[in-house]
């Protein structure tokens, strides 16, 4: 008997579980490639300390990874206009929706901006699973 409730137990948990994360709010994946008017090693660390510095510590982000392309995958399938790639996952929207407004984004543009050549920014919704 005790052996089937522990089992029934888990089994709940479980299923309560995953019902959690499918009712949960989906996450926002930010992804940002900037391709740099100036590309030299220097420029391109820059922009990428830049995104740790003013980027990374914001509340709602799970995620958070920023660096150079990787210059020797030059695959039929690669995008190579880029220089520096910036992934965020945010917890939901409403939490880049808030990242997008704080002091330190804003600074981060008007620091880097003059060095762009081109910025593209891809968001999708993944689900809140782990």
């Amino acid at each position: 008997m005790t052996r089937a409730f522990l089992l029934l137990a888990a089994l709940t948990l479980a299923a309560c579980s995953q019902a959690q994360d499918e009712m949960a709010e989906p996450r926002l994946t930010h992804a940002v490639f900037f391709e740099l008017k100036n590309d030299d090693p220097a420029s391109v660390q820059a922009l990428v300390d830049g995104c740790y510095e003013f980027l990374a510590p914001h509340d709602g982000i799970v995620f958070f990874a920023a660096g150079p392309r990787h210059k020797d995958y030059q695959r039929d399938v690669n995008d190579l206009d880029f220089d520096v790639a910036l992934t965020i996952v945010f917890e939901d929207t409403a939490a880049q929706d808030a990242y997008q407004v704080t002091e330190p984004h804003m600074e981060f543009i008007e620091t880097y901006q003059d060095n762009w050549e081109g910025v593209r920014v891809f968001d999708s919704l993944t689900p809140a699973r782990q």
